[in-house]
């Protein structure tokens, strides 16, 4: 049975890197992939980046009003068709289907859009994995990823450590290099005015940089 996977961490846990990997892994079997992120995730434009060099272009950006469902259904159709037209008889074996769909940075899709990721496992049989972080840099839950932990058949970390060695859980933010604890919940990093970056850390660091708040 197909089933919406969650694998979620804090920032540098290699989530895009896994993505990309997991997107290799079907494909080398000869299977189809669909990869698709949030258009709010301008950083990268309409490629999945990892921090370790490696990208790949996306099937499909999704806007904060898209029907995630309608939207799979339309590169389903349209990756079928190539199949259908293609003049060469012998496909080597690949599947003429979307095997999985595999979405990045979904802490940025809206709580319908995730209710749409499930309804594609469910109602059209293929298997969603989504990556994404849990909280902002308040310890807020994105809208996004409380659906998906409600939601998800599997929920799946991937750690990372924060800079005293700890396991680290949280992201705070930077602004030109100095920790803030308010302001917008999204601001894409190196691609701010302001010189936004972010810092995964464990929950005595956060504490200690905080001065004991949260949210």
């Amino acid at each position: 049975m197909a089933k919406l996977y969650f694998r979620y961490g804090a920032m540098n846990s290699g989530k895009s890197t896994a993505l990309l990997q997991a997107a290799y892994n079907y494909e080398e079997r000869g299977q189809h992939v669909l990869l698709a992120k949030p258009a709010i995730d301008t950083k990268g434009a309409d490629e999945i980046t990892s921090r370790l060099g490696v990208t790949r272009e996306v099937d499909f950006l999704i806007r904060p009003d898209d029907d995630v469902r309608a939207l799979f259904a339309e590169h389903r159709a349209r990756l079928r068709r190539a199949e259908i037209d293609t003049l060469i008889p012998d496909h080597g074996g690949m599947s003429t289907d979307v095997a999985c769909l595999l979405v990045d940075e979904a802490q940025f899709l809206t709580r319908d859009q995730v209710d749409d990721l499930l309804r594609i496992v469910v109602l059209d049989g293929v298997p969603v994995l989504a990556y994404g972080i849990r909280t902002d840099f308040r310890t807020q839950a994105f809208p996004g990823s409380r659906r998906l932990l409600e939601l998800a058949h599997t929920l799946e970390e991937l750690k990372t450590i924060c800079r005293c060695g700890r396991k680290a859980i949280f992201n705070a933010r930077l602004v030109e290099g100095r920790f803030v604890f308010d302001g917008d919940q999204v601001a894409i990093d190196e691609l701010s005015a302001d010189r936004v970056t972010y810092e995964s850390m464990c929950a005595e660091c956060y504490l200690r940089e905080s001065g004991g708040r949260l949210g």
